[in-house]
């Protein structure tokens, strides 16, 4: 189905920021999905975040569901982030060496995941997941690995077939520029599809180095883990000598502080961060057990590095984030995402649209189908141009969803009630409008 053109108000610097961007920038953008290209017209250009609210170049004010991917669990611009960020650049932005800093950091990681015995900080997700793969061949002395459809590691060559994210959005069944040999030992199974991956290990068991996963999958909507299914991966690859692997970059800190692995029970042998980690700067990291981790140089053979590696900015970021990080909070983040989804879902029932969402704690998936999707084949399903519709409608309101279908929404510690009650109110108009005029 055609994307419709976007009705929204035009916002003239924001378009002519575009244009000008275009002449400079690949596509506009540093990064696909900010484009705009899954929901049409021209993207928003952000001069400004405080709490829940994002401010365009137009002066327009939206309350944000995007949260820079996931990375904003406490809001824009948190105040004691801030500081925390301040006082690190005014001691150094950069040293190329090793700083306390990291130390604590670190510590604080291993305090919200037992099963990271060692970790390595690193730039971002994409780094983390290709370091993580890469030393777990580097112990199996295997090559192998089993990635799901639509599951998201980041944009290294060995991943780059049938993911979700942006590429699911652009259409894209892998990237052009990825050698045959770069993903001819990557295997893809189904999500949720215990017995595919069975299939796979008694045919291929002793060349599978790991299977990596999102513990819910958070690039084709928010598709949870069927009962078992973790589980079944964790014996899986116990029994095979094979390691397991967590991408927990968009679940880490977000749906619990230890991650989809405290939440559902299931100890990885490897572990890889971000997002929520750095709180919007650039971080990420991976880790696990120690007899793992030291294949890792300088200790080991596998070789990984990078000179802005464990930034004094990042670190200062992470302390301040984690410390922010109680029961209280998550408890309160999940009475807010739960009031969210009610919202949505009533104003569905009222307008009689077929709206279903899909929410583990404050990751919220919103498609347009009957039921939950339990894969990315199901996930595939949903309306995208329904999707583009409400994303406009709701843009026109106030309210910025994640620019593209397969994308999470995120509520942040900084949503209360007043943001909430708006954003309920707004999908309410919106879809009632959808009603009188389908």
């Amino acid at each position: 189905m055609e994307i419709p053109e976007p009705r929204t108000v035009r916002a003239p610097r924001s378009e002519r920021l575009f244009a000008r961007a275009q002449r400079s920038l690949v596509g506009g953008v540093n990064s696909p999905v900010r484009a705009f290209l899954a929901v049409g017209g021209a993207p928003r250009f952000i001069v400004r975040g405080r709490g829940p609210w994002l401010q365009d170049a137009d002066g327009r004010r939206y309350v944000d569901y995007c949260g820079s991917w996931g990375a904003l669990l406490l809001g824009h611009a948190h105040p004691g982030i801030v500081q925390s960020i301040r006082r690190a650049a005014a001691r150094g932005t950069s040293f190329g060496a090793a700083t306390e800093a990291e130390v604590l950091l670190a510590e604080a990681v291993k305090r919200s995941f037992p099963s990271i015995e060692l970790l390595r900080f690193v730039n971002s997700g994409t780094e983390a997941t290709m370091s993580a793969v890469r030393a777990a061949r580097g112990f199996t002395e295997r090559e192998r690995i089993v990635t799901f459809e639509g599951g998201y590691h980041g944009h290294a060559d060995a991943f780059l077939a049938k993911a979700g994210s942006g590429m699911a959005a652009a259409g894209l069944p892998a990237s052009k520029g990825v050698p045959r040999g770069a993903t001819r030992d990557t295997i893809l199974a189904r999500f949720n599809d215990l017995e595919g991956v069975e299939g796979l290990f008694s045919r291929q068991g002793p060349e599978i180095a790991a299977v990596i996963v999102e513990p819910v999958a958070g690039n084709m909507g928010v598709v949870p883990p069927q009962d078992g299914f973790l589980e079944g991966l964790r014996a899986l690859t116990r029994a095979h000598g094979a390691l397991l692997v967590f991408d927990e970059v968009i679940t880490g800190f977000r749906i619990a502080r230890g991650g989809g692995q405290e939440r559902f029970g299931v100890r990885p042998d490897l572990t890889c961060l971000g997002k929520i980690l750095g709180h919007g700067l650039p971080v990420g990291a991976y880790g696990g057990r120690r007899e793992i981790m030291e294949v890792v140089a300088p200790v080991g053979p596998v070789y990984q590095a990078g000179t802005l590696a464990g930034n004094p900015l990042a670190m200062a970021a992470g302390l301040s984030t984690l410390r922010a990080l109680d029961r209280l909070l998550y408890a309160r983040l999940e009475r807010t995402s739960r009031t969210l989804e009610r919202g949505f879902l009533d104003a569905a029932r009222d307008a009689r649209v077929r709206l279903h969402i899909q929410r583990v704690g404050s990751m919220l998936g919103i498609s347009f189908r009957d039921g939950a999707a339990r894969s990315f084949q199901e996930a595939k399903e949903s309306d995208a141009a329904a999707y583009a519709r409400l994303f406009w409608s709701l843009l026109d309101r106030g309210v910025y969803l994640p620019p593209a279908p397969f994308e999470t929404a995120f509520v942040s510690a900084a949503h209360g009630p007043e943001e909430i009650n708006r954003t309920i109110e707004a999908v309410q108009d919106a879809l009632l409008e959808w009603r009188h005029n389908p």
